[in-house]
């Protein structure tokens, strides 16, 4: 079983994020929402591969799912309201 908390940390060391949310309670499965400006103008395939990147080997492995949504601060702060967060 592999914490939420530790993929959150991976993901804030390896890009710069303004927002980071990781959920799974079964310890393999995951949903996630990263916020970055380093995904302005960035297909969103892009941006799933940036995150992907900073968790390495584990995607796959002892993380076997991670469902993401991505965002730049702009589109955040259009949506967030709207995902009651």
């Amino acid at each position: 079983m592999f914490p939420a908390e530790e993929i959150k940390r991976l993901i804030e060391a390896g890009l710069a994020c303004d927002y980071v949310n990781i959920q799974g309670d079964d310890g393999v499965h995951f949903t996630g929402i990263v916020v970055s400006a380093a995904f302005d103008g960035l297909p969103r395939v892009r941006q799933h591969r940036a995150v992907y990147a900073t968790l390495g080997r584990l995607m796959g492995n002892e993380i076997h799912a991670l469902q993401l949504q991505t965002f730049t601060p702009a589109k955040w702060a259009d949506v967030r309201g709207e995902l009651g967060l």
